[in-house]
């Protein structure tokens, strides 16, 4: 695949992780396996995941001056990332996210913002942007930081990635400035206000026009997902994405391996359905080894794939 640069800008997190049979109720207390750490954050994830499929990666964020930072820099390092731009901050613990894995692969997570919720718009470099042909961003981060990095990007001619997610209502500012927004399909009934967007996807794309975004990818789980073109006419305007079907073993940064992919593909030049189809491989790849970057070793295989397959 031909390397197009990529630049993330958001989230790192350490991942404290304990898998157990079944998720708790509330006020119960079970067992659960030895807690691991490692390298995790929305940001940082799709940051290693694209590098791993071959797209040159920048990772702009912060940690603290902390063991969890050193981690995640040098996972970031070891991935093939260029992190040389992320803050330290001395008085401040990095981000932590607290997840548990259940026995069928899927989990919850709480997350600590740490450094992260000290990121500015007034830190970004100068230099950031310089030759990127997609921004990836998140919203593990403070929402100016988020619009202010969309505003930078979409200025030196970044195709701005939009990942709603966390979910939470954002000015329409950062919408006007998203080039692809990336959501699933309870964030695409809440920003749509379609209680079912998949009942009518013409009416889909015609409440986000009127929200400013054009082009969408909404991921459906275990039915693949959709891409969703307001500019293109006929069948190119609602796009099914299939599924990939996986043994699942933990799905702990799967999306992040989703988004990762397509902005990595639409960096080396791939339209946006063939970019989602082969995101799809790659978030379903994720879901076949534990953790979140630990994961990703499973995308080795994809990188050298030619663009468009």
């Amino acid at each position: 695949m031909s390397a197009g640069k990529v630049v993330v800008v958001g989230s790192l997190n350490a991942d404290l992780t304990v898998r157990t049979d079944r998720f708790p109720s509330p006020g119960e207390t079970l067992n659960g396996s030895e807690l691991v750490i490692v390298p995790g954050g929305k940001s940082a994830n799709q940051a290693a995941a694209a590098a791993i499929l071959g797209a040159d990666v920048r990772l702009f964020g912060a940690v603290g001056a902390d063991g969890h930072g050193d981690l995640l820099l040098k996972a970031a390092a070891d991935a093939g990332v260029d992190a040389s731009r992320v803050l330290r901050r001395p008085d401040t613990a990095t981000g932590t996210a607290m997840i548990v894995v259940d026995a069928a692969g899927e989990n919850t997570i709480i997350v600590s913002p740490g450094a992260n919720g000290t990121l500015s718009g007034a830190d970004l470099p100068d230099d950031l942007f310089d030759g990127a042909a997609v921004l990836c961003l998140s919203l593990e981060v403070p929402l100016e930081t988020v619009t202010a990095a969309a505003k930078a990007g979409h200025d030196a001619g970044a195709a701005v990635l939009l990942n709603l997610s966390p979910y939470r209502e954002v000015p329409a500012e950062l919408l006007a400035l998203t080039d692809v927004l990336l959501v699933n399909a309870h964030e695409a009934a809440q920003v749509c206000g379609l209680a079912d967007p998949a009942a009518d996807w013409e009416a889909v794309i015609g409440a986000f026009a009127r929200l400013g975004i054009d082009r969408a990818v909404i991921t459906l789980g275990g039915d693949g997902a959709v891409v969703l073109d307001g500019t293109a006419a006929g069948e190119d305007r609602i796009v099914p994405v299939a599924p990939t079907r996986v043994s699942a073993v933990d799905t702990t940064g799967c999306g992040d391996a989703f988004t990762a992919a397509t902005a990595a593909r639409l960096a080396a030049r791939d339209a946006l359905p063939a970019a989602a189809g082969f995101a799809a491989r790659a978030g379903a790849l994720a879901a076949t080894l534990p953790g979140a970057q630990s994961s990703y070793t499973a995308l080795a295989a994809l990188a050298s794939q030619p663009a468009g397959h």
